[in-house]
């Protein structure tokens, strides 16, 4: 029960609740997209057991993210990742959804919606693990990922407008997300069990690593959104 009352576990809910709305936005256009052609009775349906279906993926792939992460170069693998989804935030996308099919079948939107949600939820499932292993106590890394799932939910289902429209509104928001996202690539990386033997893992060194990683999202964000325009 202390555990849930240390500053690591509520910054990694932070963490967590910001990954999820910035990343969660795009699944949610997916969904209203893979739906839009059903009748009007079938498209509660067609959002509901979707997501239910893509909730479920998503935790089964976690659960592997969690365990992948405790092998020896794989939270350096997974670092780099998260460096580059927090680049690619800060770069301008031209790629639209206009590729997503619609249906006017439920079956067929559900199936559309839980294969889109597994493509696109890589980095979602990436950075909530990387934020629950920030927590130190494995006990309660689980719990932070199922509360990161429970966030989610409404997010993908209810708030795609109100967060594309905040993200519009306040572009700072995506600058400051992609930052968080370098934090904990930097924080992720350091605790590697590769390193274990060369005593990186100290608390300095760790707010060191996530300062630059923030750092380096930034600097290479704007480097290429600058190249791009």
């Amino acid at each position: 029960m202390e555990a849930f009352l240390t500053p690591e576990f509520w910054l990694a809910v932070g963490q967590i609740v910001m990954i999820d709305i910035l990343l969660g936005g795009d699944n949610a256009v997916v969904i209203a997209l893979a739906c839009r052609n059903l009748p009007p009775e079938l498209r509660r349906k067609g959002i509901l057991w979707g997501t239910a279906g893509a909730i479920v993926l998503r935790v089964i792939l976690i659960f592997f993210a969690m365990s992948l992460l405790a092998l020896p170069y794989l939270k350096l693998v997974g670092a780099a990742l998260l460096l580059w989804i927090g680049v690619k935030l800060l770069v301008p996308d031209d790629e639209g959804h206009g590729n997503i099919q619609a249906s006017d079948k439920l079956l067929a939107a559900i199936k559309t919606i839980i294969v889109a949600d597994f493509v696109m939820s890589v980095d979602n499932v990436i950075g909530i693990a990387g934020a629950a292993q920030g927590v130190g106590h494995e006990g309660h890394q689980m719990s932070l990922v199922i509360f990161g799932l429970l966030v989610s939910v409404p997010i993908i289902v209810w708030g795609s407008t109100f967060v594309l429209k905040i993200m519009d509104r306040f572009p700072l928001i995506i600058t400051l997300g992609a930052m968080l996202l370098g934090w904990i690539a930097g924080t992720l990386a350091i605790g590697d069990p590769a390193l274990k033997a060369y005593a990186f893992d100290t608390t300095v060194n760790r707010y060191a690593a996530g300062v630059a990683g923030a750092l380096l999202v930034l600097g290479l964000g704007t480097l290429l959104s600058r190249k791009k325009s």
